[in-house]
């Protein structure tokens, strides 16, 4: 069972209703500062941390005078835009004190949904993290649509769960945790501390958003849409009440929440998600050298590859055979197939001189994903 303090990557999601002060339209300094005490212990034990943060708008449409309760999209993406510099120094000022560093990340669907980008934004996240820094993920509203956006960023937090390889997603709720009704309208209501397995019954307990606080746009339906993306990712999920001085310490301290469970880890569920859910749009030929190489969990390197096959582009799933045409692997390759035939046989060091450029192995060990029995 995932919990707080052995998961490896934390990804929290925090709600407008947590981070917006809604009488005043400001910060909410006194509960970001407690919950940068819940970020500095967490930094402490070695855990990663990722933030996934609503409340641009909320914070933009007071600084622009937009009184209105409904907004146009026009004016919900120009409150995002003046809200979102007051979202980061709200944070930063937060966790600077404890000596942590962040950094924006805005991302639409396509950031998600489209392999290319999906490899780019992971990147970048990546790095972030093995520089210590602490993401602050919110959706880019001042460009989505209506059509073509998250919708919540409960979903948006399992999304980034998925693309960081996380091991817990914490969802801080208006309520601590998920009930077999609507606690707030049945008093009869149970709460559900462990969920191992998200049914059709357990689905149909979600409820809907906070009417109350005016700021958010999620609810326990969305949290459960949430847990199963994320569930899928291999990674187990956390709902637990925010409204509180420092949420995460409370749960360690014994506080009520709601374990979703998970059933695999997240490489295995990124690897299988390659193995099975993407069409190869290409192959490469290797030689007996990398084969082996490939056997032992290895990156596949250019150095290996004899021929190059299709058009595919980068980041597309490609199939990998031996000399004998046996299919070995299949992964995502960081270059397009003009650039794998340029690189073909050359070692790691002659690519950049090449290209232009380098972007590591053809295919990096964390993308690939090797067939069950490999010839000896």
């Amino acid at each position: 069972m995932t919990s707080l303090a052995d998961a490896r990557l934390i990804v929290v999601k925090v709600g407008s209703a947590l981070v917006v002060d809604a009488a005043a339209g400001a910060p909410d300094h006194a509960w970001l500062e407690a919950f940068a005490a819940d970020a500095a212990r967490i930094r402490a034990r070695g855990q990663k941390l990722v933030i996934v943060s609503s409340g641009a708008v909320a914070l933009g449409r007071r600084r622009l005078g937009l009184k209105r309760k409904a907004l146009t999209l026009p004016e919900k993406q120009a409150a995002a835009a003046a809200g979102q510099a007051l979202l980061m120094a709200a944070w930063d000022g937060a966790l600077a004190p404890h000596g942590l560093g962040v950094a924006q990340i805005l991302l639409t669907p396509d950031d998600t949904e489209v392999r290319r980008r999906f490899l780019n934004a992971r990147a970048t996240l990546e790095t972030l993290l093995d520089l210590g820094l602490i993401p602050v993920v919110n959706e880019n509203d001042t460009v989505a649509t209506q059509e073509l956006r998250y919708g919540d960023n409960d979903r948006l937090a399992a999304r980034v769960g998925q693309m960081v390889g996380a091991d817990l997603l914490v969802l801080l709720s208006d309520i601590d945790g998920l009930y077999t009704a609507d606690p707030r309208k049945d008093p009869d209501a149970r709460h559900l501390p462990h969920v191992p397995d998200l049914t059709p019954e357990i689905m149909a307990m979600g409820g809907g958003a906070n009417a109350e606080e005016g700021v958010g746009s999620g609810g326990m339906a969305t949290k459960l849409q949430a847990a199963r993306i994320a569930a899928g990712a291999g990674c187990a999920t956390l709902v637990t009440l925010g409204r509180r001085p420092s949420p995460l310490q409370a749960v360690e301290d014994g506080a009520r929440a709601t374990l979703f469970e998970r059933h695999t880890t997240p490489a295995a569920a990124y690897k299988a998600w390659i193995a099975g859910s993407l069409a190869p749009q290409g192959a490469v030929v290797v030689d007996d050298g990398a084969a082996g190489a490939l056997r032992l969990g290895k990156s596949l390197l250019a150095a290996g590859i004899r021929a190059v096959e299709g058009r595919f582009g980068r980041g597309d799933a490609i199939v990998v055979r031996d000399l004998k045409g046996l299919e070995l692997a299949r992964g995502l390759s960081r270059y397009d197939a003009v650039d794998a035939e340029r690189i073909r046989g050359l070692r790691s060091d002659a690519i950049e001189a090449a290209l232009g450029y380098t972007a590591g192995p053809v295919i990096h060990a964390d993308d690939l994903a090797l067939l069950h029995r490999l010839p000896a």
